[in-house]
């Protein structure tokens, strides 16, 4: 059991480092131009925007950029390390090169950034701010998909490399969800989240 989480944290490692990359990323002025919403302001015919103002082209491109240099930059540390390698369920049918690395963790980032966008939608019809929480009945089912929407996308990208029973895919989900909320809690904590979930 500790063995298998040791490799699913092994594993997620590059989309970890990704989301926190790009959240910092995302606080800075840097490339201001990108900030332009990904639904470029529409809205339905209910008057509400598609996804809202945190969508943006700043954070989707991120997310892909900082996916990529993660992936590579975790690939190295796991070749320098072979004991890391040995235990990330990306080696086990690839190998470990720059670009599969890059390739894959674009490919987390993407994934990552889209899977996001259903619940920012469902949040959009149902009346919730972007980045508050709801406080209707719901309010549990959106904090949970809030913490897994990116995660069900990044673990779907993990299974075309890695064929996963239906039990290791929602393991990782659960971990995944559980580890958002502690990174969540960490970034606020050094004030780059302006609230915790």
């Amino acid at each position: 059991m500790i063995e298998t989480i040791g490799q699913m944290y092994i594993t997620l490692m590059p989309i970890i480092l990704a989301g926190i990359f790009n959240m910092i990323w995302c606080k800075t002025s840097y490339f201001a131009f990108l900030e332009v919403p990904l639904d470029q302001n529409k809205t339905l015919k209910d008057g509400r925007r598609l996804f809202g103002n945190n969508k943006t082209w700043k954070g989707l491109l991120g997310y892909l950029f900082f996916g990529a240099v993660s992936g590579i930059f975790w690939g190295l540390i796991c070749h320098w390390l072979p004991v890391l390698a040995d235990r990330n369920f990306l080696y086990v049918a690839y190998e470990n090169t720059l670009r599969y690395n890059g390739v894959m963790g674009a490919l987390f980032g993407l994934a990552y950034a889209l899977c996001e966008l259903p619940n920012s939608f469902i949040k959009r019809r149902s009346g919730i701010i972007p980045g508050k929480l709801a406080t209707s009945k719901v309010r549990i089912l959106f904090f949970v998909l809030d913490q897994i929407d990116s995660l069900i996308g990044c673990v779907l990208v993990l299974a075309i490399v890695y064929p996963m029973s239906l039990g290791l895919y929602v393991a990782f989900i659960f971990l995944g969800g559980l580890t958002h909320i502690g990174v969540n809690l960490l970034l606020y904590g050094l004030k780059i989240r302006k609230n915790v979930f």
